[in-house]
């Protein structure tokens, strides 16, 4: 998912939001490299913000099922 939001005095930026889905029963590890994703955001211009994770229920042993990676890129 894609975001534009002004930034006042400081330009208009542009959100993503890129989702990275949790997986396996008793190790619950990253299906994807999220190191590797950012790197790769990187290079296009895109600026970490923020690694959110939702609530977690009891049945996934408090880890989250998934986490999305928040990017931010100004806009010229």
């Amino acid at each position: 998912m894609t975001l534009l939001l002004t930034g006042g005095e400081y330009g208009l930026y542009e959100y993503k939001f890129v989702r990275v889905d949790v997986d396996g029963m008793f190790t619950r590890k990253p299906k994807a490299d999220y190191q590797l994703l950012i790197e790769q955001y990187a290079k296009d211009g895109w600026r970490l913000v923020q690694i959110f994770a939702p609530a977690v229920s009891i049945k996934a042993g408090g880890v989250p099922d998934y986490f999305e990676l928040i990017l931010e890129k100004e806009i010229e």
